[in-house]
């Protein structure tokens, strides 16, 4: 029976379409402790001083992106006419950089930026990684720890947290998210505001937060960077905008544009986007910076027709500085003066910034955050290895075992193949342009370490550098080397038990990464399949940044375990989870598919007429494949066993404004002490509009001993059941919903109750 009662929750106000729209601007809330000073200086400025403010450079010295070098960048700060940097490092460095702000006519206080997206020279996993531990409290630990590193070297202000939601891995950028969930990419979207920002700016341990990029980034056309997006309004607003809203929420200083447009508006002159929705309707008191270049880049997208044009689209729709475009710079002040854009608009934008400079308290002390004797006290210190130790014991995923692992306490010979096994740089893998590469532990030396007494034998395997391709589609390296492999079966024929490393390079995930095929290179599977010809037990660590197909390799593998990149301290973390030191806890945060083809594949997609099964032909499903993933999301094995009761509910029938409490019994059932993560989905049988198959409400995490039994509570609401409807309603409807609880996507149990 269709549903008639509907609850009105949120209301759109404006058409996503729109971009420079009817021109409205909400201004930033002055009303705390820093709005008299904030206007004070405001009052001061010249226009050329105010759109100094709004505009940002690189250091040339470290560019992540295009940059334009200038020769006279020192006078330009001494002009007032930049007000923050990018990609300058260290105390020294930056105390000089803030040296010439000290010289200009008012003696505004620089603010410096760096993209510090898993660590600074202390690196932790891929923030993909992290999210697999399903850990809240590690993941803002280790965001907390990147500040404290990040701000004792002169960085106000990291370009994190990355919230875009991604189902497609074929985007090289996937790995810097928190995969595909949109109830756990807000989680954690949260959980690394708090983490970078602490609880208050003016703390010198504490850096800005970024939420990026604003907005849907992550869902590119055909997994290609900086393509286009095209999607409905429902979709952006129920899967893909929440994580920003709870970034905005968790009181994240800054927001960072987006590279694509949404309705056919290039996001950076989107004014729905940002004035409406971020600075209305969530009220964000932040401000707002561009992607590199992507001012300028609304002209590429032939919405405007030169960069005035884009500077005027940008400056309206709400974005407040630029980021190496030059489009302020040089153009905002004719702007202003021949009445095309309001200053009231310039002033709202300087107001922004100026409001983050006084609250990380830069005007009280421009150097406060330049002080080399805690930058020497900070920078790899024994705590932050610590804890990336403890971030990649818990981010490793262990996706098949066939009773080898965890390995002995003397396991005899090992043969360690493969030449990811002994790389430094790969460990960290992207986005740490700052790690200390000869700080990083390898899989080789973390084995060495933990197994002193044992004889490791090691072996490359495969060409290093094959199975990637140029731009202009020429192999990098020969495919398969017949006499690596040969090399590595012998050394394998005289060990015990082989590990062998395989996957991708560690920059072969992220920015401009993407991939038309996401498969281990063909060579790393053929060396499994030969190696299992040894007759020796053989584990595979999978290396990634993203989700990778192995099928031709899996049937040989005794072990899989995904290590995906881990930072730092990378090979003690793997060599934890291989001796059982650390039984192995990490939970899928994105689908893996079986083949490239598949992509985009994520588990909560819509019901269809034609729903996938296995009983008739003409379904919603491939030819040539089987239309399930490899592992579903949430999937992940440990070195015992766990049993997940159904949700056990009070009653059957609860009121629209009622808590539903539901109660699972979890188990361990095997020999060990282990952590298992269970996963609460929520499924509206018949609704208004069509519904997602599942959707997660809740993850509790617990640690039981063998033979251990633990009641766990989930708690949830009518907004945990609504949805958007067509006319951008947030609504809840009554009717019968499905319950679900378990150890993944796929594998759960449910009950039924009924919302009046």
């Amino acid at each position: 029976m269709k549903k008639s009662f509907a609850t009105l929750v949120v209301a759109a106000v404006m058409l996503v379409g729109c971009g420079r729209g009817d021109g409205r601007l909400t201004k930033v809330s002055l009303d705390g402790e820093y709005a008299h000073k904030v206007d004070s200086v405001l009052k001061l400025m010249t226009l050329d001083e105010k759109i100094g403010q709004m505009n940002q450079y690189s250091c040339d010295a470290l560019v992540t992106g295009p940059a334009t070098r200038d020769e006279d960048k020192v006078q330009q700060i001494i002009d007032g006419r930049i007000g923050s940097m990018l990609n300058l490092i260290g105390a020294q460095k930056t105390r000089e950089a803030q040296e010439f702000a000290m010289q200009s006519r008012l003696q505004i206080p620089l603010v410096f930026g760096l993209d510090v997206i898993h660590g600074m020279r202390t690196v932790y996993p891929l923030p993909l990684a992290e999210a697999a531990s399903f850990d809240l409290d590690l993941i803002q630990r280790t965001a907390a720890g990147a500040a404290r590193e990040a701000a004792s070297q002169g960085i106000h202000w990291t370009f994190a947290p990355m919230v875009d939601i991604a189902r497609d891995a074929r985007w090289g950028r996937v790995m810097e998210g928190a995969g595909e969930d949109t109830w756990w990419g807000s989680r954690v979207a949260e959980a690394r505001v708090h983490g970078f920002q602490g609880d208050d700016l003016s703390d010198t341990g504490t850096v800005m937060a970024c939420v990026k990029h604003f907005a849907a980034y992550g869902a590119g056309i055909a997994g290609k960077d900086y393509n286009t997006v095209d999607m409905s309004d429902v979709t952006l607003h129920e899967i893909y905008l929440p994580p920003y809203e709870a970034g905005a929420k968790a009181g994240a200083a800054t927001f960072m544009n987006s590279f694509n447009d949404i309705n056919g508006i290039p996001a950076t002159a989107n004014e729905y986007i940002q004035r409406t929705l971020l600075k209305g309707d969530w009220g964000f008191r932040g401000f707002t910076v561009s992607d590199w270049g992507s001012i300028g880049e609304v002209v590429n997208h032939r919405y405007v027709a030169d960069l005035k044009g884009a500077a005027e689209a940008a400056v309206l729709a709400g974005s407040d500085m630029d980021m190496e475009s030059r489009a302020y710079v040089a153009h905002l002040k004719e702007l202003v003066e021949d009445g095309t854009v309001p200053m009231e608009y310039i002033d709202d934008a300087v107001r922004r910034i100026l409001l983050k400079k006084f609250e990380l308290g830069l005007f009280d002390d421009p150097f406060r955050y330049c002080d080399e004797e805690r930058e020497a006290n900070t920078v790899l210190s024994p705590e932050l290895r610590a804890l990336s130790r403890e971030a990649g014991d818990r981010s490793i995923v262990l996706l098949k075992n066939s009773s080898v692992l965890p390995l002995a306490e003397k396991p005899g010979t090992i043969a360690l193949i493969g030449g990811l096994a002994d790389s430094k740089a790969d460990m960290i893998g992207f986005w740490a342009n700052q790690g200390n590469i000869p700080a990083v532990v390898t899989v080789r030396e973390g084995l060495e370490m933990r197994y002193p007494s044992s004889h490791i034998l090691y072996a490359p395997g495969y060409d290093f550098e094959s199975g990637m391709k140029t731009h202009e589609g020429e192999h990098l390296a020969q495919p398969v080397n017949p006499a690596k492999i040969a090399e590595a079966k012998a050394v394998a024929s005289k060990a015990d038990v082989v590990i062998v490393a395989v996957g991708e390079r560690g920059d072969w995930s992220g920015e401009s990464k993407s991939r038309a095929d996401i498969s281990v290179p063909a060579d790393h599977q053929l060396l499994v399949q030969e190696l299992k010809k040894t007759g020796k037990p053989v584990i595979v660590l999978v290396m990634c940044g993203r989700p990778v197909t192995f099928g031709d390799m899996e049937p040989s593998a005794d072990a899989i375990v995904l290590t995906w990149w881990l930072g730092t301290e990378a090979g003690n973390a793997i060599a934890d989870v291989l001796s059982g030191d650390y039984n192995p806890s990490g939970r899928l945060p994105i689908t893996f598919p079986r083949v490239t083809g598949q992509c985009p594949i994520y588990y909560n997609h819509k019901s269809t007429g034609r729903p996938e099964n296995d009983s008739w032909q003409y379904i919603t499903s491939y030819t040539d494949v089987d239309y399930t993933p490899a592992y579903p999301f949430g999937f992940g094995l440990s070195y015992t066993t766990f049993e997940i009761s159904e949700p056990k509910l009070e009653k059957s029938v609860f009121g629209m404004d009622e808590q539903i409490k539901a109660v699972v019994t979890v188990s361990n059932t095997g020999s060990v002490a282990g952590r298992e993560t269970v996963q609460l989905y929520v499924r509206d049988e018949v609704a208004s509009m069509t519904r997602n198959v599942k959707d997660l409400r809740g993850i509790v995490q617990v640690d039981l001993q063998p033979g251990e039994s633990r009641d766990v509570e989930f708690v949830i609401g009518r907004d945990d059941l609504g949805f958007y409807n067509q006319k951008l309603e947030f609504i809840t409807e009554p009717g019968e919903f499905t319950l679900m609880a378990g150890s993944n996507s796929r594998d759960v149990k449910g009950t039924k109750f009924t919302l009046e």
